[in-house]
């Protein structure tokens, strides 16, 4: 529990909205953070990120700002540069770090350079060999974006006929995307918070992978927290997801995803250094089997932009 007068906060804009393909998410999750903050009796306000932000911000005289943008121009670096040549507190991870989470093919390198386990993968257009593609990662491979977010663009690919339209799907949201081995196993996320991570959750879904729908929409997505490994394996998780966390420079909260194979084996997936908030969203959940509530939760992020 954080006993900080809400005063010594300020004026707190929420920003939320923006123009990427996660828009109608960012407005979820930037609704349940500001009816949070004002639950609390924090000077709050919403800021839609779409048009002019700058010039909001500037206008209206705010102390701090808590980022709850997903994807492009949010996510990215790019709101976080405004916000330091602003002198503008906010909420989350820096430039740097946001630019290498929002890339999977930097954050894997950066990963890998320090024996970080992840899964194979190319980087593939619609002039690559797809035959080299199913040589070195065999089938089958999930197809995803460089920089997009909620799965949007990924598919997973069974037969290599399939492996052009994957591409060009991807391909809308990025020129070069990744085609990644497909690990079989089991799916965990691990929250990060301040330096701690939180209880790991296992995901289940009837689909084919944890997709947009799945994340969003299904009421069929289980969720166990906790999570079905022994104390052990889960704290080797924990302990994996806060040194990937570190290495990218991250800081404040976050989540990493990881896939656990048949052997016990870890490969880590990505990194979400400004995760969902909405009804249907993985932070609040390991928040709750921490003991800290919803707005408990808020509040410790936001705690994190005065230091």
């Amino acid at each position: 529990m954080i006993n900080r007068n809400p005063s010594e906060y300020g004026k707190v804009a929420v920003l939320m909205g923006g123009k990427s393909a996660e828009r109608e998410i960012s407005l979820q999750s930037g609704q349940a953070v500001f009816d949070a903050l004002k639950r609390k009796n924090i000077d709050a306000h919403i800021i839609d990120a779409k048009d002019d932000v700058i010039g909001q911000l500037q206008k209206n005289n705010f102390d701090r700002v808590f980022i709850m943008l997903h994807g492009r121009y949010g996510e990215d670096g790019v709101m976080q540069g405004a916000l330091e040549l602003l002198e503008l507190p906010y909420t989350g991870s820096g430039v740097l770090a946001s630019a290498l989470g929002m890339d999977k093919l930097r954050t894997k390198e950066v990963w890998i350079a320090n024996n970080i386990p992840t899964p194979r993968f190319c980087v593939v257009n619609k002039n690559t060999d797809l035959d080299l593609v199913v040589e070195e990662l065999g089938l089958p491979v999930i197809v995803k974006p460089l920089s997009e977010g909620s799965s949007i663009g990924m598919s997973k690919v069974e037969n290599e006929n399939e492996l052009p339209d994957a591409i060009a799907a991807a391909m809308q949201f990025d020129a070069n995307v990744l085609a990644e081995k497909w690990i079989v196993g089991s799916e965990y996320t691990v929250t990060i918070l301040n330096g701690q991570a939180l209880p790991a959750i296992c995901l289940e879904t009837p689909n084919t992978f944890y997709d947009y729908e799945a994340k969003y929409i299904s009421n069929d997505t289980q969720y166990h927290c906790p999570c079905g490994l022994s104390k052990n394996k889960e704290t080797e998780l924990q302990k994996l997801a806060l040194r990937a966390f570190n290495l990218l420079g991250a800081k404040g909260w976050g989540r990493i995803d990881i896939m656990v194979d048949k052997d016990g084996g870890p490969h880590l997936i990505e990194i979400n250094t400004l995760p969902g908030m909405t009804s249907h969203s993985l932070v609040p959940m390991a928040a709750k089997a921490a003991g800290i509530e919803f707005d408990d939760l808020v509040l410790k992020i936001l705690d994190s932009s005065l230091s």
